[in-house]
């Protein structure tokens, strides 16, 4: 398809939009992005990789923008495009406005679908063992946890209900779309499962979660969130999505990318629960001995079994190792290893353990080979086979993660920076985790050199004005030959005060919460709409009783559901009665209060993270260790775009105006602050 018909049609869309909303506006940031996005995705500019970094401001309408450019490129192309975002709200936007609108005004059909992780799916075998628990053989171990499970009358006839809508064609078998909320203990017990509902099984071909992926591949749009993307990725590709080669990417909210990664990459174990698990292993294969009598089957559990003692006999060790080191816990519940080099005793244990594990991973993967032949050659599974086979597949998962915890355990330090922690909670058992501490080169390799093209983009992207911070953790570098594009929000922010006001103390002095407490009545008076926002959440409800004491009525984060929270202060701004929200970081960002619901924002103090969880203890010592300053490095450049974020809930639309009280005058004492200063929005700025 020539590059020409591609922006004639863009073109084209864009007029039948302009004629379709009575209230467009056209934004000059708008169109230039649509074009920078085309010219990117049709291979024109953005080197070989086709990759385009777009921090596109408040207001510039940036998904309508990748809308309009991305699926028409994607499209006369023939590639898929995925939509990827960080928030359920952006999916739910985009699924229920935004790509509506786009299908109105597209000439070509355009078929979009939100594709979810399998566990927002029901399993219908599951449900049905539920609701016929007396028909249920109890000799299969693959819902031994169901058939322990006795609902009561409520739960009973909520199971029916579901498994009746199920059957009528009147429910998706999906949990966001039941008309009521599922709770968490419930859904569990009927969720889909990777190791129990396998379309291999005939009777799960049909369910929920099988059906969603099949529809799949007739789709032109997917929208799908970032852990989904990134496991997607993990798992080579193209197995839950179609292969990266075939697509094209927008990253929306693509700021949260390199920690969603880390956190996907991070692994975790608890000895105690390893333990209880390798000593069911045995019955496992005793099972499969009886159910198979195959020699090749025998020989493997045998083996299998070997591999358990020896573990087991190593877990041992380790717990004795652990309580003999008492001082690891003297002050925290946390130890965590410096530099990630581990004792040379616990090291030595987990080196051993190393080969057993790995042994056990190829001996569960040979058993559900021979497994899955056995039910080839008689053409279906029996009931006993697919509990066995649910019960391998589990066991191999299990295996697998605790190959890859030992694979960062037991990785160098100077080799690869990874966290590494022994966690000893109120629970009483020992827990390891590891965490890589960078995700560049996983993202360079898994996803910017295989895409067929990619725009990255957010509303903060930069830190300090400047993308170095972000394409640093992305993994983007400059023979990528990335676009950098940096649009200003088209509002007008001089019609907001950036108001720096005096204070008796900084943020470090002990009596900085007793200060809150005394100043913040001050620019709370006789104001209607009020977000205050905190650096901790101890720190917010200790002033949230000191302002009660006065006699304020407040909203504050964690006395209700967000939801709860949000609906009761607008319903207090539309019948003008002065509201007053309290929260902390996760208020900061993706908090949509247009108009007349917030026109007073106060930030206590700057949204510098403090490196007490060991990941960021970790990292800081990674940079000092490489002579570099973290300070400087990491925790200025993040705070800056918090900062930014928290700064963008006041003005949310092109009338909006207010005022924004930041207590923290550090922004105007330390030689940091006045780059954290520059890189806000041109605010009418002043400082007492």
């Amino acid at each position: 398809m020539p590059v020409s018909a591609i922006k004639t049609t863009v073109s084209q869309n864009y007029r039948r939009l302009n004629q379709h909303l009575a209230d467009f506006v056209p934004r000059k940031e708008q169109n230039y992005l649509v074009a920078e996005i085309v010219k990117t995705l049709c291979g024109e500019q953005g080197g070989e990789h086709r990759l385009l970094i777009a921090e596109a401001g408040t207001g510039i309408g940036k998904s309508l923008a990748y809308l309009q450019g991305a699926i028409p490129a994607a499209m006369l192309q023939n590639k898929r495009l995925v939509l990827s975002t960080a928030t359920l709200s952006l999916q739910e936007q985009l699924i229920n406005k935004d790509l509506p609108l786009f299908a109105q005004i597209s000439e070509q059909p355009v078929r979009y679908r939100l594709v979810k992780g399998r566990q927002r799916y029901c399993c219908i075998v599951r449900l049905q063992q539920l609701v016929n628990q007396q028909q249920a053989p109890l000799e299969q171990l693959s819902f031994s946890e169901l058939l322990a499970f006795k609902p009561d009358a409520a739960q009973q006839a909520l199971f029916q209900a579901m498994l009746n809508a199920w059957q009528a064609g009147s429910w998706q078998g999906d949990r966001d779309s039941w008309p009521e909320p599922i709770a968490d203990t419930l859904w569990d017990l009927v969720s889909c499962q990777s190791h129990s509902c396998t379309p291999l099984f005939p009777d799960h071909q049909d369910c929920p979660f099988h059906k969603a992926r099949r529809d799949l591949e007739t789709q032109d749009v997917l929208v799908v969130n970032h852990a989904l993307l990134l496991a997607d990725l993990g798992l080579g590709g193209g197995v839950i999505l179609p292969p990266p080669e075939e697509c094209f990417y927008v990253i929306d909210e693509a700021h949260h990318l390199p920690t969603i990664a880390r956190d996907q990459a991070a692994a975790v174990s608890s000895l105690r629960q390893d333990q209880l698990w390798l000593q069911k292993m045995p019955h496992i294969g005793d099972e499969l001995t009886k159910t198979m009598q195959n020699s090749v089957v025998s020989r493997c559990c045998d083996q299998l079994n070997d591999q358990v003692q020896l573990l087991l006999a190593d877990y041992k060790q380790l717990q004795q190792l652990f309580k003999a080191q008492r001082e690891w816990f003297a002050t925290d519940t946390a130890y965590r290893f410096e530099h990630g080099e581990l004792p040379s005793a616990l090291h030595a244990l987990l080196s051993g353990s190393h080969e057993p594990l790995r042994q056990m991973a190829r001996l569960l993967d040979r058993l559900q080979g021979q497994l899955a032949e056995q039910a080839r050659e008689s053409g279906r599974f029996n009931r006993q086979q697919e509990a066995l086979m649910s019960e391998l597949a589990a066991a191999q998962l299990r295996t697998q993660h605790l190959v890859e915890l030992w694979d960062l355990l037991l990785v160098s330090g100077e080799r690869r920076p990874v966290a590494k922690w022994l966690e000893y909670p109120e629970a009483k058992e020992y827990v390891l985790h590891a965490a890589p501490l960078e995700m560049a080169g996983w993202l360079k390799h898994h996803l910017w050199s295989r895409c067929a093209g990619a725009i990255v983009v957010s509303a903060t992207l930069t830190a300090l004005n400047r993308f170095d911070y972000f394409c640093h953790q992305a993994g983007i570098h400059a023979e990528d030959q990335a676009q950098l594009l940096r649009l200003k929000s088209p509002f007008d922010y001089q019609r907001a005060e950036l108001l720096i006001p005096q204070m008796p103390c900084e943020p470090a002095d002990p009596a900085f919460t007793h200060a809150l407490i005394e100043q913040l009545p001050r620019y709370l008076a006789q104001q209607q709409a009020s977000l205050i926002l905190f650096a901790s959440y101890w720190q917010m409800q200790e002033v949230a009783t000191g302002l009660r004491n006065q006699g304020w009525s407040l909203l504050v984060q964690g006395e209700a559901s967000r939801q709860a929270l949000l609906a009761l202060h607008r319903e207090r701004c539309a019948h003008g009665t002065p509201s007053i929200l309290l929260g902390t970081g996760s208020f900061s960002e993706g908090l949509d209060l247009p108009g007349e619901q917030l026109t007073n924002l106060i930030i206590t103090k700057l949204p510098f993270a403090v490196p007490d969880s060991p990941i960021e203890a970790a990292m800081a010592e990674a940079v000092s260790r490489r002579g570099g300053n973290p300070f400087l490095q990491i925790t200025v450049p993040e705070a800056s775009r918090k900062l930014i974020q928290a700064c963008g809930r006041l003005i949310r639309q092109e009338q909006d105006a207010g005022r924004i009280v930041l207590l923290d005058r550090r922004i105007v004492t330390r030689q940091y602050g006045r780059s954290l200063l520059q890189a806000l929005p041109p605010f009418r700025c002043t400082i007492e």
